[in-house]
């Protein structure tokens, strides 16, 4: 079907990462346990597709759902920074509208993504971050989580081998490591959506900020062309604005959805960085278009079960 364009379906993708994800590195466990949850998000995402849910409102869902699981680096289990703490960043953007939500830098809340969606629903910024940020979501009543909910063992190991290191580290250098969550919707009316969430990298800088939460660089929608959201090596992904290179090369260079999303990970490669991306087009299927090892990926549709895939040799 992505030969034509046309899918006329609703769609959602998820991603939890992307990296050194390696068959037979992967313990057996691990990769059971992926694809477990995987295929539970996806499913409940194909039953808000199927009751007329708008695509924000599954994106959001879908990403909430991964921040709430530890095996990933966003919300709970998110890296650490030097500190020792967690500064989480997320986002979201309506197609439709060009509404768009955002924070960075926040400290003590279970989900960001709904802090994210608090902001575009508010609709005076697009971007808090920090203290502001964490005022915002005080009055906004969002949930909140102390460190004993958001730090976890692993994550406190991976500081320490990091610390030890003396490097700042994407949690997906390490064999087997997940990472940033996200997902994109495409939903009956033809909304289309993107949401990501990060915890960034071990032992970064405190206040560092990376591609997720910047609309046009780790996430984007916009109905006439794409949704996408990205994960990678965040300062690279920055530097070449990632998304909004592939909406470009779809509304002004006539590229097909999958040869502007390689495009724009040449440029990012070229950068020295690695990554990838969920992408839906405006009528198109879904794909991830990476250049890792791996990259953890799963996509639906009220007519189809749920599709997982984690290495490079799979669909």
């Amino acid at each position: 079907m992505e030969a034509n364009g046309f899918y006329s379906g609703a769609t959602l993708a998820i991603h939890g990462g992307a990296g050194r994800i390696v068959r037979g590195r992967m313990p057996g466990a691990r990769d059971a346990e992926l694809r477990a949850v995987l295929a539970r998000v996806l499913g409940e995402g194909r039953a808000r597709l199927e009751a007329g849910v708008r695509a924000l409102d599954v994106v959001q869902h879908a990403v909430e759902a991964l921040e709430d699981d530890p095996l990933f680096n966003a919300g709970r289990g998110s890296a650490l920074t030097s500190d020792g703490g967690v500064e989480m960043d997320a986002a979201l953007m309506d197609g439709e509208a060009g509404a768009a939500g955002a924070v960075a830098c926040v400290r003590a809340v279970r989900n960001p993504i709904a802090l994210a969606r608090r902001v575009l629903d508010d609709g005076r910024h697009v971007l808090l971050v920090g203290e502001g940020a964490q005022r915002f979501a005080r009055e906004c009543g969002v949930t909140g989580a102390d460190d004993a909910w958001l730090i976890t063992d692993e994550r406190r190991a991976e500081l320490a081998s990091a610390r030890a290191a003396g490097r700042v580290s994407l949690d997906r250098d390490e064999p087997g490591a997940l990472g940033t969550v996200g997902a994109v919707a495409r939903d009956a009316r033809g909304r289309l959506a993107a949401a990501t969430s990060t915890g960034g990298m071990t032992n970064q800088l405190p206040g560092r900020v990376g591609d997720s939460a910047i609309l046009g660089a780790g996430t984007w929608a916009d109905d006439a062309t794409c949704a996408i959201s990205a994960t990678g090596h965040g300062e690279a992904f920055l530097r070449v604005a990632f998304a909004h290179e592939v909406d470009a090369a779809l509304r002004l260079g006539g590229l097909t959805l999958r040869a502007a999303c390689e495009h724009a990970l040449a440029r990012v490669a070229a950068r020295g960085g690695e990554g990838g991306c969920i992408a839906l087009g405006a009528r198109g299927t879904p794909l991830a278009a990476f250049n890792t090892q791996g990259m953890v990926r799963g996509w639906v549709t009220p007519s189809s079960s749920p599709a997982v895939a984690l290495y490079a040799d799979e669909p």
